[in-house]
């Protein structure tokens, strides 16, 4: 990968115009200052802490580099002559935008390796099979070569043992400034996982951390980009300030999880196992992004630990990311929504709708169903590269008919039924964006396709889209119902040929996807971040 790289940096982009498309891409990504008000609530020593997370995170991000695109191919970067394709790598964390079906952009690049730089990219799967290190499948290693060619197994605190070490030496510092003991006791965990690769009791830990005003999710988390086993786990980091009053308005449904999980539509079979209530739903100004969650479109919720044993036990956390989310609302979904849905209902798509849609997305993660009822194991395991797409499309649609529910029995009065299913389809050509690669933008690919199956919006005459919201909410049970029997029955085969087949943009939607193009609305946002644009 390096040599071809090299060869090509002196290029002025391939055919004439490409310098102009690339930087028509660049545009695409809105700038956005990331900053809050909620700074000025903190201590001095929690100051002190935003920017030693900031620190650490930025060693996330260069851990990150190396994990999906390569450290030699990153230098290389830095030589190309052209402004645009520079910066366009950057966002991207590589020479594949992650947008547009992961279609390589840097000269000289093919396909992206389906495992990123986790695994040499000349490995055969014979020569993993054969490989006799249990470590291999771990989600915390990399595979390398030796000396004589021969395939090794490394796990990350030995990989990345040089940028460990300076983590090491932050956290001791942060532990010694932090006040809360939630987030000390945290701290203290995370510390021990990084040198251990053994990250359940920290995120047990996490679990506990109930009043802190500062979160810091950091360390090897989504496995999205490993599409050759879908095992190995990308660094990342968000830095975090919980706004205390929206996170006591929601406070009130973690409880409320086993009753949310009876109402699935789905066969019972698939809705035996009880969600732990022990977690929280909690909203933040994020500070900070590094790694994973900071290449090509960005996050605005979080729903962890992804482990199902911690899940099991506890539940999970769901972070809305507050001031991320209003960008993207204010930036992306209302000029889509103005561009393309009709005139009567175009006022019914509200940030309240965005957000509750947002939020019970992340609680439908820890609902449904974690292990198959045909004995082949977690559904994670079980479907394989195939599970994120469909963990995802769960989320979108489950959450969407939890807010329903909640809002029918009252419980949710800042938005109505008609406001979050205008808001939710509105929103799939805001996400149907991201890609057939990436695993959000195949779940929302295939949900507009059954929905479209299932009449849930037309066109009118002017090719905006009118959404019939009682179709809508007859193809919400339906696919869901589709969606949680195949985690539970766990077939990678079954999952792979639906999503194979309904998985793909079709021609009338991708005209959409055009004019929107066209229209110059931006695809996502990038950040102006760090401790100086904070204040610190």
């Amino acid at each position: 990968m390096t040599a071809t790289l090299l060869m090509a940096v002196g290029c002025k982009g391939g055919k004439k115009d490409a310098p102009s498309e690339i930087q028509q891409k660049v545009d695409e990504y809105a700038e956005f200052e990331l900053t809050s008000d909620l700074i000025q609530n903190l201590t001095p020593n929690e100051k002190e802490l935003v920017k030693i997370f900031i620190e650490i995170s930025q060693i996330m991000d260069e851990i990150y580099w190396d994990q999906y695109f390569g450290n030699e191919n990153r230098k290389a970067l830095d030589t190309i002559k052209d402004k645009a394709i520079r910066a366009f790598a950057n966002i991207q964390y590589g020479a594949w935008d992650r947008l547009d079906s992961e279609k390589p952009f840097v000269p000289g690049y093919g396909e992206r390796p389906k495992g990123a730089n986790f695994y040499p990219v000349d490995m055969t799967e014979q020569e993993f099979e054969a490989l006799a290190d249990t470590l291999k499948n771990s989600q915390y290693s990399v595979i390398r070569r030796d000396a004589n060619g021969k395939l090794v197994v490394l796990p990350y605190h030995e990989a990345y043992k040089e940028q460990l070490a300076k983590v090491d030496a932050l956290l001791e510092k942060a532990i010694g400034l932090a006040e809360n003991e939630g987030l000390k006791k945290y701290l203290t965990a995370r510390r021990e996982a990084f040198r251990t690769d053994d990250y359940y009791n920290s995120d047990m830990v996490w679990m506990d951390m109930k009043d802190s005003k500062l979160d810091f999710v950091f360390g090897p988390i989504e496995n999205y980009d490993d599409a050759l086993h879908g095992v190995k786990c990308s660094q990342e980091a968000y830095v975090l300030i919980k706004d205390e009053q929206w996170s006591n308005d929601l406070s009130k449904f973690a409880a409320m999880l086993p009753e949310m999980q009876k109402l699935l539509p789905c066969d019972e079979k698939y809705k035996k196992e009880v969600p732990g209530t022990d977690c929280d739903i909690n909203v933040y100004d994020v500070v900070y992004y590094g790694g994973d969650c900071n290449a090509g479109s960005k996050t605005i919720a979080i729903n962890l630990p992804n482990d199902e044993r911690v899940q099991l036990a506890k539940g999970s956390r769901r972070l809305q990311l507050k001031n991320a989310m209003k960008a993207k609302f204010d930036n992306i979904m209302i000029p889509i929504a103005k561009l393309m849905v009709c005139d009567e209902q175009v006022d019914s798509v509200t940030f309240n709708a965005f957000f509750g849609n947002t939020c019970y997305h992340e609680v439908a993660h820890g609902l449904g169903i974690k292990n198959t009822v045909t004995g082949r194991g977690p559904c994670r395991q079980a479907l394989g590269a195939q599970y994120s797409a469909w963990e995802e499309a769960k989320a979108d649609v489950c959450g969407l008919f939890l807010t329903e529910q909640l809002i029918e029995r009252g419980l949710i009065t800042n938005t109505t039924v008609n406001q979050n299913y205008i808001t939710f389809i509105a929103g799939i050509l805001r996400s149907v964006r991201f890609g057939a690669t990436e695993a959000h933008g195949v779940a929302n690919i295939m949900c507009y396709n059954y929905f479209k199956e299932h009449g849930a919006f037309t066109r009118n005459a002017q090719g905006k889209y009118v959404i019939n919201v009682e179709k809508a909410r007859e193809a919400a049970r339906g696919w869901a119902a589709i969606i949680i029997a195949m985690e539970g029955e766990g077939d990678i085969n079954a999952a792979k040929a639906y999503s194979d087949k309904n998985g793909k943009i079709s021609a009338e939607l991708q005209k959409d996807l055009d004019a929107i193009r066209d229209a110059k609305i931006p695809r996502d946002i990038v950040y102006k971040q760090g401790a100086k644009v904070l204040g610190l």
